[in-house]
């Protein structure tokens, strides 16, 4: 009998996501429920993106909710390595036999052709994708491009007439046709592949036979099982979960809603709560019970019980159960543990009393002081939301562009936050403490408290997201058009900042040294 292996396989290209933590529990539910195997494997291909710290940070979430995996990159395993950075070789490898078989090929066309090409079949109604301009070149006249330095891509070969046919474990026979796939590009320039070439050729070397995904996916099967069909290789049996929701039903997005496990975590939410609510998303006990375990959910699970509807992540719900697993399933000494657990053990205050002892006269001067350390969203004044200089719509632009700088933020500390945000307020056309000001009040409720910097670093991305975002509901969140002019404002002030700043550099590599 086959063992069935299931995977997750996040991208550390941000904060760890809480859909990256519903996929990864359907998939330990059936691998479980069947006896056997759950894998974990880091997609880090894209190498600008992605960051050791937001791996630590995906791993580090998973586990405090409660999920372990038989094999990845911190436990080991017979399949490794467990990160796609350290299988490149895997992957030339495997190009270079579709190459040999002619199911793939190298294209040649720079950028600016494509965009043309992409730009023409939009005004021609037509779904753009490559129009195979390199899938008639020789493959001798190729590979003597290629040798010569030549620079290019690997792109597959697909056919242009037909109809791929998808076997989905939820939805049944799904067809797709040939003509609306797209020739993937297999190996970027780099030599690095792109997700569908490692995500194939890992799948099958590490023997994986369930792949439980969510449903955007569905548009790459075609793809992917092509794939295995050019290797001669067996596929595994897809399945494409409904993908969660904005209570407006729109895809869950960090814009609307908080998404990061982290978040939920710095806001008190228990997670057997947590893990139990994503459970309830698109499936349900038997006895359709909404309070269970995972071990509960292990014996229990069937997918035949997954629904298609778009699930909706709604926090009220999220807050409901989370009371209940503390009212039902903690004493009040295991209440008292997590609550040390939560804010009150020693590393978080270490970290804490540093800013306030030399501004307390007594102990007790300490909650007052400190008391938006220890909260989820703050009570904010929204008449303590200005900005000198500034009318309303102004802060509400400022506090955006806040926004979006801060998310460019890597790593999250002190010295990379103060250079950022000086320069953001630079960028405004602002006095720094007329700027600063504002975040004090968004982020701690008042507008003097502890050190700026260091208080953001210690709240964290996620919660001076959170804060941040709050300040903006109680100004206005921003339209769409307002998003896109915005957007297009702060881009050009960095560009021209960048120039201007390459522009001085120039000036004075060309001005002569006095001797």
């Amino acid at each position: 009998m086959t063992v069935v292996r299931t995977r997750i396989a996040p991208s550390p290209t941000g904060d760890p996501h809480v859909g990256t933590a519903y996929v990864a529990l359907f998939n330990y539910c059936f691998a479980k429920q069947h006896g056997g195997q759950f894998l974990l494997r880091i997609e880090d291909t894209d190498q600008v993106r992605s960051t050791r710290e937001s791996e630590e940070a995906i791993l580090r979430s998973l586990r405090w909710l409660g999920l372990s995996w038989d094999e990845g990159p911190d436990v080991g395993g017979p399949h490794g390595p467990y990160r796609q950075s350290e299988r490149s070789a895997i992957y030339r490898a495997h190009a270079d036999e579709l190459l040999e078989k002619g199911h793939a090929f190298r294209c040649f066309c720079d950028a600016h052709r494509l965009d043309t090409v992409r730009k023409a079949q939009i005004a021609a109604n037509q779904t753009p994708g490559y129009d195979g301009q390199c899938r008639s070149i020789p493959a001798a006249e190729s590979a003597a491009r290629a040798a010569a330095g030549e620079t290019h891509v690997v792109r597959m070969n697909v056919p242009r007439e037909g109809v791929c046919e998808i076997d989905d474990l939820l939805r049944g026979r799904v067809e797709i046709e040939w003509i609306q796939v797209d020739m993937q590009v297999l190996l970027k320039s780099d030599g690095l592949p792109t997700y569908h070439l490692a995500n194939v050729v890992d799948d099958h070397l590490m023997g994986i036979t369930h792949v439980l995904r969510g449903e955007e996916w569905i548009s790459s099967a075609p793809k992917h099982l092509l794939l295995y069909k050019y290797f001669g290789w067996e596929a595994p049996q897809l399945c494409h979960m409904p993908l969660l929701r904005n209570p407006d039903k729109s895809k869950l997005s960090k814009r609307k809603n908080p998404t990061s496990i982290v978040y939920y975590e710095r806001m008190g939410f228990l997670p057997e709560a947590l893990l139990n609510y994503l459970g309830m998303m698109a499936w349900s006990m038997p006895d359709e019970r909404e309070k269970f375990n995972l071990e509960e959910m292990v014996a229990n699970f069937d997918l035949t019980r997954v629904s298609l509807g778009g699930p909706v992540f709604d926090q009220a719900k999220l807050s409901w159960l989370n009371g209940r697993w503390i009212r039902e399933s903690l004493t009040p000494a295991q209440f008292g543990e997590r609550v040390a657990q939560w804010a009150l053990n020693q590393d978080y205050l270490a970290r804490i009393t540093p800013l306030v002892q030399g501004r307390v006269e007594r102990l007790s001067d300490l909650g007052a002081m400190t008391s938006f350390f220890f909260q989820g969203l703050i009570e904010v004044n929204a008449a303590d939301l200005t900005v000198k200089g500034l009318d309303a719509d102004g802060v509400r632009r400022a506090l955006q562009w806040s926004s979006w700088r801060m998310e460019e933020v890597t790593p999250f500390t002190r010295d990379v936050l103060d250079r950022t945000l000086r320069e953001t307020a630079e960028l405004l056309g602002l006095k720094v403490k007329d700027y600063l000001r504002v975040l004090f009040v968004a982020f701690t409720g008042r507008p003097v408290a502890t050190p700026l910097f260091e208080t953001m670093e210690l709240l964290g991305r996620d919660l001076c997201r959170a804060r941040l975002r709050h300040a903006q509901v109680l100004l206005g969140l921003m339209t769409s058009k307002e998003e896109k002019k915005w957007k297009g404002e702060l881009d050009a002030a960095v560009t021209a900042k960048a120039e201007a700043a390459a522009q001085a550099q120039a000036a004075a590599a060309a001005t002569p040294a006095e001797g």
